[in-house]
Formats: structure tokens, sequence, C-alpha cells
């Protein structure tokens, strides 16, 4: 089975899962419009306000269109560049916080290796009501499991390849990724990947999301995290300014 996308999907995406902002933003600047007609506001100021809220509110939902819809990301013609290896003998897995775009995706790509899905999503830890509503809308591959984000349920040195697509920077504790990415370290073989695509806590993103941008977290921290995982080989590259791709070793 394959998910097929609909048009401008990746912003129809950011609306409905980030809708309380867009309500709360929509609210705010109504009520500075209307202030303007009781308190005596400098014009200057008063139009930079509301050209930063208007800024706010379409900005992410442009470059979101950009990213995830115009960009060809979900064809993930990167993801083909790497060559990874397709064999019945490997095994993938894909890891995600309960919104799964990707696995037939990557399924298809490698349709010869076997392929686990676990969802890491745990509702006392991981609050976000954006990744809530997303859950309720996902799809789920088959056989998906739910597991700890402190423990993965496979024996040392049995996974070929993990992907951890926009996913793990739901995990807010610096601490809790690093026990996360070294159990993915545990149960890759030597040879293994850890391929995780993420937005960055930098300038790009500030420019796209403002403020939003703090949702995420630097290239320094993930690197970091990465290190202290105990991974020898931690390889960025970027797809469009706003994503960047790990390969770790």
């Amino acid at each position: 089975m394959e998910i097929k996308r609909q048009k401008f999907q990746g912003v129809l995406n950011i609306l409905s899962f980030n809708r309380h902002f867009y309500a709360f933003g929509l609210i705010a600047m109504a009520i500075i419009i209307g202030s303007q007609y009781i308190l005596n506001w400098n014009e200057g100021l008063f139009w930079l306000v509301i050209c930063g809220f208007i800024y706010g509110l379409t900005m992410p939902l442009i470059v979101s269109a950009y990213v995830y819809d115009f960009s060809g990301f979900y064809n993930f013609d990167w993801l083909k560049r790497m060559n990874l290896d397709d064999s019945p003998q490997n095994l993938n897995l894909n890891i995600n916080a309960g919104f799964d775009e990707t696995s037939y995706i990557i399924k298809k790509i490698l349709p010869y290796s076997r392929l686990q899905v676990y969802d890491f999503y745990n509702a006392k830890q991981h609050t976000e009501p954006a990744i809530t509503r997303a859950r309720k809308v996902s799809s789920v591959y088959p056989n998906t499991q739910q597991i700890d984000s402190s423990k993965i349920p496979l024996e040392d040195n049995s996974v070929d390849n993990i992907f951890l697509v926009s996913a793990i920077h739901e995990i807010r504790k610096q601490e809790e990724r690093i026990q996360f990415l070294k159990e993915c370290r545990r149960v890759c073989k030597p040879n293994g990947n850890v391929i995780m695509v993420e937005h960055l806590r930098d300038f790009p993103n500030f420019f796209a999301f403002t403020i939003g941008f703090t949702h995420f977290f630097s290239s320094t921290t993930w690197k970091m995290a990465f290190k202290e995982a105990g991974f020898a080989s931690i390889n960025e590259s970027k797809f469009t300014p706003f994503m960047s791709i790990f390969n770790c070793k």
C-alpha cells in the first residue's frame, strides 16, 4: 500500500496540527487592530506590529509549502542517493512519534529489506499539542509497535539502518535523547546507519518560523548527543536551507 500525498498536504498539516498557534495569533492581531480605536497608537509602530504578526503567521506556511510540497522531499531522492544495500537479510527500522508519513515510502525504496516500525510516543513525556493532533490522523504501518524511548526491543548488532525522519526532536530532554541514541547504536550492526532528518535551530529556520524555531535543536546539540551516544562518524548534509540530513555510523 502506498499513501499518496495530497496537494499542499505539508501546509495543511502545519495549519491543522498548530491551529492553536494560529488561533491565538489571529485573536491577538484582531485585538491590536481593535485597540487602535481606543489607544493612541503611533502609526508607524502599529503597522510594524501588524506586519510582524502577518509575517509570523504566513512565513511558516510559505516555507512549509516549499520544503514539504515543492522541493521533492517526499520523493526521497536524498535517500536513494545513499545507495543502501537492499536484501532479504537486512532489517531496517523506522522510528517515529506516532505521525508516520514515511514508512510506506521507505518500503517502496528498499522493497526486499524487512522493515519494522516503532512509535516511541509517551503522552506523559511528549506533551506538544501538535504531535497529539498529528497522531490522530496518521496512517499506521502494519505491525507498528509502541516502545519506550529508552529501550528498543531488539538484540545487539541486529539492524542495518535506522530512519528518524522529523521525529526525535519530540524528545525534549537531552538525557532522554542520548539514551535513545545509545539504544540505536546498540542495535545497529557495526556497518549500520542511523539516518536522521530534522529542522535545526539556526538562522534559516528562525527566518522561516520566528520564535517557533526553538522547537528544534541546533546542529551542535545533535552532534553532541550522537557523540555521547558513542557514534564515531557523523555526517551532515542539507536538503534545502531548512532541513539537515545526518548519517551516523
